[in-house]
């Protein structure tokens, strides 16, 4: 159902038509030539670069060459004209029967329509979030959930085989402290009175539920054990609390994991998996034992200046070598990140996507370097950086969350403003650029407003299909017969409209391929804009509106151009995680 797709083998069996030689006797590179639509809807269809790629090869004038294309392919039943353009585009101009019949195809797919195989079952992992279990999750984790959620949402559409994952940080310095942490509100849960929480623990009042559950569970029978007995029971009590709280804020926003990994499994069995990483990496040649220079600037607290184990990082693409064991034996943060990797790619993962924070910059090329290692050119690592959000009501920026302590949490962020308002405008930005999100932008009801418009798109496509059963009394339309009256759509409006819904998978397939989910938020909007002029146009000439009483024919045709609408807002509203509502309250 890829136009594009369809007319750039068109395109290339012409060219082949043409018998054209390259000049230095090697076969011809036809896999640059593409298809697109053209810049300036008014120069047509699509538009081909073909002759300008083949121009140099074959030694022709690029002009000339695509005036020869375009004469083969006006050949072509469903082209209407091709001509020839600035420097050897050649721009199509397309039958309305072409676009007709498109639209009882897409009329026949339903919300399928856009769904592709090009991933090819690809084994793909995605892992976004995985925030520490040490409080709730904030509004800075939000962007990073969306943008994984919604583009393994679209890798799956696209065909491929996807795993959303969250890995559980339960080990390390920072699960101390939250044990700490929660044994101190666990004392005040008993009535003991702890004053001002001590610099260093977390400060938050979502801890205080947890001292009070402990007490409950275990009475006062934790303060009579040994402090490392009942710390660890504290740990293992409070990041069971955590990750509750933490899966029902996800909850909030509509994200849910298939896979929550746990880190401290890397660190089980005497630190198994991590020895058996290592021990592989060594087989390969990448470890030795060594020193590593200062870093430049302020000494980190961990840096050692004596022998240790090391990961030959740079002969892979990275800045440094990277320390794995220390001098004494225990092993380094980023030890565990080896055998995590490591146990993505023996789970058969071949497409590895980690979605990071901004102030995670410094990873990028050690993760790269380390999948090289690990697994060579069998995997695909990428690493997506979400910058940060800010947040703002009425411009003015917004003060920190009391219950947090030091921020603002994502659930009082969804409570105040909805799902699908930060959902969309999370993607109405690329990634790895700055976004800012104002409480009263997001909210209020205008064409300013991304989420409204496309939103109030598909309820009027609703309120359409209402006026139509009022005015023609049929409670149901049959999606048989509106497919079988597309035929009468003719207006220059309508068939705009099924040249924008037809754009939809060619969106689905370079967005999943470019990791780009944003896309698909600028698309929804473009398309709710072409809908909503057409509606305007309706409004100003009443020959052009949906139903026309006097001609049922003609108003099941639009009626068909409507449900396809909406059919594509839904879809792409859905892989969002965002509501098509039926109408707008």
């Amino acid at each position: 159902m890829n136009i594009f797709a369809d007319f750039n083998a068109r395109v290339i069996k012409a060219v082949e038509a043409l018998d054209l030689k390259d000049k230095d006797g090697a076969p011809l590179d036809l896999s640059r030539i593409a298809v697109e639509p053209p810049r300036d809807a008014s120069h047509g269809d699509l538009a081909t670069n073909a002759a300008m790629v083949l121009a140099k090869p074959t030694g022709q004038n690029p002009r000339a060459l695509a005036e020869r294309l375009a004469e083969a392919l006006r050949g072509d039943a469903d082209v209407a004209a091709a001509d020839v353009a600035g420097p050897g585009f050649v721009n199509l101009r397309l039958h309305d029967g072409f676009w007709q019949a498109h639209l009882a195809a897409l009329l026949g797919e339903g919300r399928n329509y856009g769904r592709s195989t090009i991933g090819g079952g690809r084994k793909a992992n995605v892992e976004y979030v995985s925030a520490n279990p040490t409080g709730p999750m904030h509004v800075g984790h939000c962007r990073g959930a969306v943008v994984g959620d919604t583009l393994a949402n679209l890798m799956a559409f696209a065909g491929y085989d996807v795993t959303k994952e969250y890995v559980i940080n339960d080990a390390g310095s920072q699960i101390d402290v939250l044990g700490r942490s929660a044994l101190l509100r666990y004392r005040e849960a008993l009535g003991e009175a702890i004053g001002e929480i001590p610099a260093g623990l977390y400060p938050g009042d979502y801890l205080i539920p947890v001292g009070q559950a402990l007490v409950k569970e275990f009475g006062g029978k934790l303060l009579q054990m040994p402090e490392d007995e009942a710390l660890a029971i504290v740990k293992n009590r409070t990041i069971d609390a955590m990750m509750a709280m933490i899966r029902e804020d996800l909850a909030l926003l509509n994200v849910h994991h298939d896979v929550f990994f746990s880190e401290r499994t890397l660190h089980a069995d005497n630190a198994r998996k991590i020895r058996s990483a290592i021990a592989d990496l060594t087989l390969k040649g990448h470890i030795y034992k060594g020193k590593l220079p200062p870093p430049k600037g302020e000494k980190p607290d961990d840096w050692e200046d004596r022998e240790q184990t090391l990961f030959r990082s740079t002969a892979v693409g990275d800045d440094m070598d990277r320390a794995l064991v220390k001098s004494d034996g225990s092993f380094t943060y980023f030890a565990a990140d080896v055998a995590y990797l490591k146990d993505k790619v023996d789970r058969g993962f071949v497409d590895l996507i980690y979605v990071l924070g901004a102030d995670h910059g410094g990873y990028v090329k050690r993760l790269e370097a380390l999948a090289r290692a690990v697994a060579g050119d069998e995997v695909k690592l990428t690493v997506l950086l979400c910058q940060l959000v800010k947040l703002f009501r009425d411009g003015e920026p917004v003060r920190m969350s009391k219950r947090s302590g030091d921020f603002v949490t994502l659930r009082e962020v969804v409570e105040e403003v909805g799902r699908d308002p930060i959902r969309f405008m999370m993607l109405y930005r690329k990634n790895d650029a700055p976004l800012d999100f104002d409480f009263a932008k997001v909210t209020e009801q205008s064409k300013d407003n991304p989420v409204f418009y496309v939103q109030y798109a598909s309820a009027r496509c609703h309120s359409v299909f209402r006026q139509a059963s009022e005015q023609l009394g049929e409670a149901n339309f049959d999606r048989n017969r509106l497919t079988a009256s597309v035929a009468s759509l003719s207006d220059e409006g309508e068939i705009g409209l099924i040249r924008k819904l037809a754009e939809y998978p060619r969106l689905i397939e370079s967005a999943a391929l470019a990791l780009e989910p944003h896309r698909l938020a600028f698309y929804l909007y473009d398309l709710a804009s072409s809908f909503h002029g057409h509606w305007n146009r309706g409004t100003d000439n009443p020959d052009l509106r949906f139903v026309k009483v006097n001609d049922r024919q003609l108003t099941y045709a639009r009626l068909g151009l409507v449900q396809a609408v909406s059919d594509v807002l839904t879809s792409g509203l859905t892989l969002i995680g965002a509501e098509a509502p039926t109408e707008m309250r």
